[in-house]
């Protein structure tokens, strides 16, 4: 009989709790400044740490793929549990190789049968497709159930986010049509999404936070026209609290019952990317309706 566990790395910003509860197992991605690698969640215990190590740094912030030998150390572990399958939810495989990786360890692996899952997305997105996956292997659904399901939550799962400066995803080559914008950009508030292909695409532009979020609402209300399902609000910042939470309450209080919603921060390895007081607006089926 199979035993199912469920892996990500620290990207998809399940809470410590979470992890726990839901038996999550996880690794923490590496972060690095010149030579030197830090891991998010390890060396900087909370987001405004992180946040001032990056302002302060003499060194620009990258990030890296987590080493294949962590992977491999995870899945023995895992596999000394008496597991016999693992699904890995990873970062979109358009914005990182992590997908790719995987893919090339589970055909080496040989105690536990691995199963990469390209989430398409990042953060909240990918943490709750994570969320679903573990729930269901929790509850003994099988591998066929669960892939069912999350191909149902990916497909349904959209984001707009808004950046304080496009400069950081440029530099570190994440996002795919920036160029377009080069040059114009001073002082302007780039509105983003993932495409199909999960790729990070540009798809706007405003001048003031409050202009943007004029724009989601308005992409937010014609999806909504027509909704006939239960959807779940993911609302994400980047050292931004207030205005998120601001966002936030404003959006529970236009749609009530028909919303979730949920808050939460980006996270620090996706902000390296993003660069400080970005927020992100993503939704989904509500994950616990697909159980």
């Amino acid at each position: 009989m199979s035993k199912i566990a469920i892996l990500v790395d620290s990207s998809n910003n399940l809470t410590p709790a979470e992890l726990t509860e839901l038996s999550v197992f996880s690794v923490n991605a590496p972060i690095l400044a010149g030579e030197h690698v830090y891991h998010e969640n390890i060396d900087w215990p909370t987001q405004e740490a992180f946040f001032d190590f990056q302002r302060s740094s003499e060194d620009v912030l990258t990030t890296s793929q987590v080493e294949p030998g962590v992977w491999l150390t995870k899945f023995d572990e895992i596999a000394e549990q008496g597991y016999t399958d693992v699904i890995v939810v990873s970062l979109s495989s358009a914005i990182s190789g992590t997908f790719s990786t995987l893919e090339g360890l589970a055909e080496t692996v040989t105690n536990i049968n691995v199963h990469p899952w390209d989430s398409l997305i990042a953060a909240a997105g990918a943490g709750n497709q994570a969320r679903l996956a573990a729930t269901m292997a929790n509850a003994g659904h099988s591998l066929d159930k669960i892939f069912a399901q999350l191909t149902i939550l990916r497909e349904s799962t959209k984001v707009l986010f808004v950046v304080d400066d496009v400069r950081h995803l440029q530099r570190t080559g994440r996002i795919s049509n920036g160029a377009a914008f080069l040059g114009s950009l001073l002082n302007i508030k780039p509105m983003l999404t993932f495409d199909a292909e999960g790729k990070i695409v540009a798809i706007g532009k405003e001048r003031q936070m409050k202009r943007a979020w004029a724009s989601i609402q308005r992409s937010f209300a014609t999806v909504m026209e027509t909704n006939q399902t239960p959807i779940r609000i993911s609302l994400i910042d980047s050292n931004n609290p207030k205005l998120a939470d601001q966002w936030a309450a404003e959006i529970t209080a236009q749609y009530q019952d028909q919303v979730i919603v949920e808050r939460g921060p980006i996270g620090q390895f996706i902000s390296v990317h993003t660069g400080e007081k970005a927020l992100g607006f993503i939704w989904a089926i509500d994950w616990k309706t697909l159980i």
